[in-house]
């Protein structure tokens, strides 16, 4: 889809043939994106499940699907997404509730990747760890796993002192009953306390021993992020993560007003700083040859950055939750994210084209309400962008070492 957008820039191929390619791709995604990929889902996962019987994953497998299949259709209910023309097999009615879960989730991981990025890459939210902090915690660490070590040693040699002394007393207990009842009262219940005092001291250690650890973990990520600074890489990624300070602030502020004033922008962003440049500033440009050229380029920008994002994002959580059995999911719940990712982009793509390029977009999209997603997307990525702020603010006030 990305491929036809830049064909539809560039004018490769004839429009018929554009248009038709439109249709079958999008019927195929849609196909995939609600019948395929959902079914064997449902069917891995139940696959997974041990107390499922054999016999039984298919029927089931069917009905979750059926299921889905019912939530998918009731989801664009609340949203003024379709106009009431549409068949039910049309694209607009895939397209249109495709498009709500991928613009959700692509704002949400927006707001959160613009406030982010200037956070984790600016020197001025660092905190300053020196290397004796780092050995300090290291040091305290390694005493606290010692203490562990010296009192499990001293529950194995209590239980083999106890051990011993059961041993003992069975043969002081052939001679005495009153030796038996004595070993009982004072030696085993005393024996039996101090073992139980020593596992809850060392569960106490063990979590304390935790909490050290990740301590000592992001000091010296830290302490390495600070080296890093320094160099001219860090340098680089430092003025740029200013840069995005100030587009995430810009796109809060133009966010807030598209939600107040309910304004969504008519003209594409090159088009509209091409007709600034040329009536205020008063250079002679060609507005329409230009506007083409670096059309073709923002979508090339917007095509490589959206899908590397993504791509990273996704890895980086998958990674911490796969498994062998689980692999097969997450490959298709991937496939499906990306399935998503990729229609919504369409949508919101529209808008970063001249109007000569969106028509085959609205052609084979149909009568959908186009408004909607860029409105939808501003409020998404509002709250997102917003939360993201507060929850980065409470994080890095709670750091203990201050910066200096």
């Amino acid at each position: 889809m990305f491929e036809l957008i830049i064909f539809e820039i560039v004018g490769v191929l004839d429009a018929s043939s554009r248009y038709l390619h439109w249709n079958v791709g999008l019927y195929l995604i849609l196909f995939m994106l609600i019948v395929i990929i959902p079914f064997y889902i449902s069917y891995f996962i139940l696959s997974n499940i041990r107390f499922v019987q054999q016999k039984m994953i298919r029927p089931l497998t069917i009905i979750i699907w059926l299921v889905y299949i019912y939530l998918f259709w009731k989801l664009g209910d609340p949203f003024p997404i379709l106009s009431p023309k549409q068949g039910i097999f049309s694209i607009e009615q895939g397209i249109s509730r495709i498009g709500v879960i991928g613009v959700t989730v692509m704002a949400l991981l927006s707001g959160f990747g613009a406030v982010n990025y200037p956070y984790t890459s600016m020197a001025y939210f660092m905190r300053y760890v020196t290397t004796a902090d780092v050995y300090s915690t290291e040091k305290r660490l390694l005493q606290t796993i010692d203490m562990i070590l010296v009192k499990k040693k001293r529950i194995a040699l209590a239980k083999k002192g106890d051990l011993s002394n059961s041993g003992k007393g069975k043969n002081f207990n052939s001679q005495s009953i009153w030796g038996l009842l004595k070993n009982v009262t004072s030696g085993t219940l005393g024996m039996t306390e101090n073992i139980k005092n020593l596992k809850q001291e060392i569960v106490a250690l063990e979590e304390f021993s935790r909490q050290l650890f990740l301590e000592a973990h992001d000091m010296q990520n830290m302490r390495e992020r600070l080296d890093w600074a320094k160099t001219w890489r860090g340098k680089y990624f430092n003025c740029l993560g200013y840069f995005f300070s100030l587009y995430c602030m810009w796109k809060i502020f133009i966010s807030t007003v598209n939600i107040i004033f309910d304004r969504v922008g008519k003209k594409d962003p090159v088009t509209r700083g091409m007709e600034i440049a040329v009536h205020w500033i008063g250079i002679n440009i060609d507005v329409a040859f230009w506007s083409q050229h670096i059309s073709f380029f923002l979508v090339g920008c917007i095509v490589v950055t959206s899908i590397r994002g993504l791509l990273l994002t996704l890895t980086k959580f998958f990674y911490a939750i796969s498994s062998s059995k689980s692999s097969n999911i997450i490959v298709l719940i991937l496939a499906q994210i990306m399935g998503m990712h990729f229609v919504s982009s369409v949508l919101l793509m529209r808008m970063n084209m001249p109007p000569e390029y969106r028509m085959i977009i609205t052609q084979v999209l149909g009568d959908l309400q186009f408004n909607f997603y860029h409105r939808w997307f501003d409020v998404i990525f509002l709250v997102s962008a917003l939360s993201s702020i507060g929850f980065l603010y409470l994080a890095h006030t709670q750091a203990t070492p201050e910066k200096t």
